[in-house]
């Protein structure tokens, strides 16, 4: 007999403004609880120092976690010149420390050649995996592995402020850009070294920042549900945008119920109009302005030109 799972089959995502100081592991279990969610998962971890948008999928919504994290993301960034560190953020140990000497012209020609796609070589502290292991266990033990440069790509850039020995960025990057390794880079440029001393991710592809909440927030809810005498969910599941926002911007199509049936049973289903490749999102309706279309999941334009099932909601 299958163990019966705790927790309530909720769906959906939330927006966590991840707090300082607290591993993304410990901000999805905490806002699990809270939920009394039965699945949850997160959207690529976010540095313990590092706070803003995590979004945490909860239900059938994990099984979108992944078009999350293939997304751009934007940061708000400070830079410290002048002192370089083993992990490229304050938590590091010291490597060397340097006189800041730049101008706005110097650091200006600097920033611009991060500007559009370029390589990078992912830092050792990052959550990237080697024979089966995260780069930063490797660091921990002393040990440099092996990593490739791979193309990233610097949409936007934007100087905030420059003042003494301090640097503000606002930065859009694609998929994989870590951040630590720009400012570490930048510092290198500038020849004297830098570091991460302040870190928040502003957005995850067109997430709206004005969604995100604190767990402060959602533990206050959670109190207020307890003096109204009423069931929690009430004032926290308001706070979920659907599963489908995890992959806005796929094309959509539109199957019957006979076909979302066969899609649930693995089977692959001719849909009208169609793309000829990719992956679209697949609905139950009439088209596009059937307010009452009900989202089943994610599907792959397969080498017959059908819809073939790839992430299907269990219902």
């Amino acid at each position: 007999m299958a163990k019966r799972r705790k927790g309530r089959p909720i769906n959906g995502v939330l927006l966590l403004d991840k707090p300082y100081e607290m591993s993304s592991n410990h901000a999805l279990q905490a806002v699990k609880r809270i939920y009394f969610a039965q699945k949850a998962g997160h959207t690529g971890a976010l540095d313990p120092l590092a706070t803003g948008m995590l979004p945490i999928c909860l239900g059938e919504g994990t099984k979108f976690s992944q078009f999350l994290l293939d997304t751009d993301k934007t940061y708000q960034v400070t830079a410290k010149l002048g002192i370089r560190t083993t992990t490229s953020d304050a938590d590091g140990e010291v490597v060397s420390e340097k006189p800041v000497e730049v101008s706005n012209e110097q650091l200006a020609a600097a920033l611009d050649s991060f500007r559009g796609t370029t390589q990078q070589v992912p830092s050792m502290y990052s959550a990237l995996k080697y024979q089966g292991q995260p780069l930063y266990k490797y660091a921990r033990e002393g040990i440099d592995v092996p990593r490739e440069a791979r193309d990233i790509t610097v949409f936007s850039l934007e100087l905030l402020r420059f003042e003494h020995d301090e640097v503000e960025l606002n930065i859009h990057v694609s998929k994989g850009t870590y951040i630590r390794t720009i400012v570490d880079d930048l510092g290198e440029l500038l020849g004297c070294g830098a570091h991460v001393a302040d870190l928040r991710r502003l957005a995850v592809g067109s997430y709206p920042i004005d969604k995100m909440v604190t767990l402060a927030q959602l533990e206050a809810l959670l109190e207020q549900a307890k003096q109204q005498d009423i069931t929690p969910s009430e004032l926290l599941d308001p706070l979920l945008l659907p599963m489908q926002s995890a992959v806005e911007g796929m094309p959509a199509v539109y199957v019957d119920d006979m076909s979302a049936n066969f899609l649930r049973h693995g089977n692959p289903v001719q849909a009208y109009q169609a793309p000829m490749e990719g992956s679209v999102q697949v609905y139950i309706g009439e088209d596009e302005s059937d307010e009452q279309a009900e989202f089943i999941g994610v599907g792959v334009i397969n080498d017959d030109g059908q819809v073939a099932p790839k992430r299907i909601v269990v219902v």
